[in-house]
């Protein structure tokens, strides 16, 4: 069961309309390494991953979500009020046509999102480690897109987004901790 609460997980602030820093942004949305994939990636991994982690994927996929709601926040604002001439010459001309300013899950270089982004092999250890790698992306990209832009209300926000991906990486790794832990315990039966 689900509480939606009608407020972003941290405020959500642009200085000015910035379609070219919107299209940027728009690979966190859509991306292999983005929001959406991460968040669908945990869900889909909860249901093969031993129960004594079960609930911190579930948790960190919630979050993810919440994420990219900030992302998708973050591109209309930067984009609502561009004109369609701003929007060719940030390189989203193409979006624009098809979608108007409507979002859509593709990433920076208009490539449309894929279930082929989404990890799960079955085997815990390596679907975390996986996880890691995914955290561990998503941080860099974070931080790239800080190095970027110039838009200090935006990048408050993807700092914030930013720590979370280590704070994610750090659980996923005491996750792999505990279940290597279990692993070598000697079974009685």
């Amino acid at each position: 069961m689900f509480y939606y609460e009608k407020k972003l997980q941290y405020p959500v602030r642009v200085s000015t309309c910035n379609p070219m820093l919107a299209k940027f942004l728009i690979e966190q949305y859509g991306g292999a390494d983005g929001e959406l994939a991460a968040a669908l990636r945990y869900m889909n991994q909860r249901y093969t991953i031993p129960d004594k982690v079960i609930g911190l994927l579930n948790d960190i996929a919630m979050e993810e979500f919440s994420h990219l709601e900030m992302i998708a926040t973050m591109i209309y604002k930067l984009t609502k009020d561009a004109t369609p001439e701003q929007m060719v010459a940030a390189g989203i001309g193409d979006h624009y046509v098809n979608h108007d300013k409507a979002l859509f899950y593709h990433n920076a270089a208009g490539v449309p999102w894929t279930a082929s982004y989404i990890q799960a092999k079955g085997d815990p250890i390596a679907d975390l480690y996986e996880d890691i790698a995914a955290e561990e992306k998503a941080r860099a990209t974070y931080q790239w897109l800080i190095d970027i832009s110039d838009d200090p209300d935006i990048n408050d926000g993807l700092r914030f987004l930013r720590e979370r991906e280590v704070v994610h990486s750090m659980r996923f790794r005491e996750a792999v901790e505990i279940l290597k832990d279990e692993q070598n315990q000697k079974k009685f039966f």
